[in-house]
């Protein structure tokens, strides 16, 4: 077999290159049982790139065995989870899910709410970007916004008129008020609810006729949270 290269790979690969004589002369000398053969037939190639063929089949002969061993275990985990029975969410998790999904239904439904784009167009701001300046005023506590199916929105209520609908300032002062521990839902459900402190008016109608009432109620709700 002076033409035949046998090259061994450590999965226990041989590949065998030469005329179909050189290659069944070869194969006669494995006989190993249980031994796999893969016959593959080249024509018109020469006999170096034959054996470049050959080795890449060797080298990636062990990679075939690890993706496959990789897939039945992908497989075995997929039937494993498929069979396991879903885990039921606790009653009082559904309960605050359903709770919020309607508190913030009705904050969407009872306020005027307003995308970036539609606040710069009342405001008179550039349509090149509209969302530069809303969010300037988000970002510098001027105004707030609640998140809704990806999209920022601004309450309407906190937009003054007089002053070309820029955010009112009584709003701020409220903002700084609760700093940290509301965020924007926090805040939209505030100014949404009907405030004992008010005498059950909501702050957002108030906020523009009596902007000092309503911020002596929110420093009135945090002081409650201090000393809740």
């Amino acid at each position: 077999m002076t033409t035949v290269q046998a090259l061994k790979a450590l999965s226990g690969v041989t590949t065998i290159t030469g005329t179909p004589e050189e290659v069944r002369d070869g194969l006669g000398h494995l006989g190993a049982k249980g031994t796999q053969v893969i016959a593959v037939t080249l024509d018109q190639v020469s006999s170096p790139a034959v054996k470049v063929l050959a080795h890449t089949f060797e080298s990636i002969a062990p990679l075939v065995g690890a993706i496959m061993a990789r897939r039945e275990k992908a497989a075995l985990q997929s039937i494993i989870e498929a069979l396991v029975p879903q885990v039921p969410l606790p009653q009082h998790m559904l309960a605050e899910a359903r709770m919020t999904a309607e508190a913030r239904r009705a904050v969407l439904e009872e306020g005027e709410w307003l995308t970036a784009a539609q606040v710069a167009e009342v405001a008179g701001f550039s349509a090149t970007n509209p969302s530069a300046q809303p969010n300037k005023w988000k970002k510098d506590g001027q105004i707030f916004a609640i998140r809704h199916q990806g999209i920022d929105y601004f309450p309407g209520y906190g937009l003054d008129p007089s002053t070309g609908y820029r955010p009112a300032r009584p709003l701020g002062e409220v903002l700084k008020i609760f700093g940290q521990a509301k965020d924007g839902w926090g805040a939209a459900y505030w100014f949404a609810s009907d405030n004992s402190y008010l005498g059950g008016e909501r702050p957002q109608d108030l906020l523009l006729r009596e902007p000092d009432r309503v911020i002596a109620a929110a420093r009135d709700e945090m002081e409650g949270a201090l000393h809740g």
